[in-house]
């Protein structure tokens, strides 16, 4: 995929995410789950482009980020702040699932999701991504 189209997406991830939080994170706990994997997958997707680490036409998953054995099997070669990006990853991952897949969830839970989200946006733009 093009990274004009990974951006597309990571901006309308940003939007329902927003739009989520404007309206409810309870009621929008599906939302939050499903936009905060995707746009996290994407920003990775882009940072391995534009550092010539990731063929143009390979597509990472979400479900590569299971569990870090899982992740660290999938993305066998080394890149900077690989570990934490990889956590972050898992722990957004496990999550997903919950708030797509479970029951209604406590606030707490669900902003701890958002929470992972803004550390990994923060440090995809410390190493350089922009999506505005």
């Amino acid at each position: 995929m093009k990274i004009e189209d990974h951006l597309r997406n990571i901006n309308e991830s940003l939007d329902v995410i927003k739009e989520s939080i404007q309206k409810g994170i309870s009621e929008r706990q599906r939302n939050i789950g499903f936009n905060t994997s995707v746009a996290a997958v994407e920003m990775l997707e882009i940072f391995l482009h534009k550092n010539n680490l990731l063929n143009p036409g390979a597509i990472i998953k979400h479900d590569w980020f299971s569990s870090p054995r899982k992740a660290n099997e999938k993305l066998q070669f080394d890149f900077p702040q690989k570990e934490q990006i990889i956590k972050l990853l898992v722990d957004i991952e496990t999550k997903r699932n919950l708030l797509c897949y479970g029951k209604l969830q406590e606030a707490e839970v669900i902003k701890s999701v958002l929470s992972l989200f803004n550390r990994i946006k923060t440090l995809f733009e410390g190493l350089g991504l922009k999506w505005n």
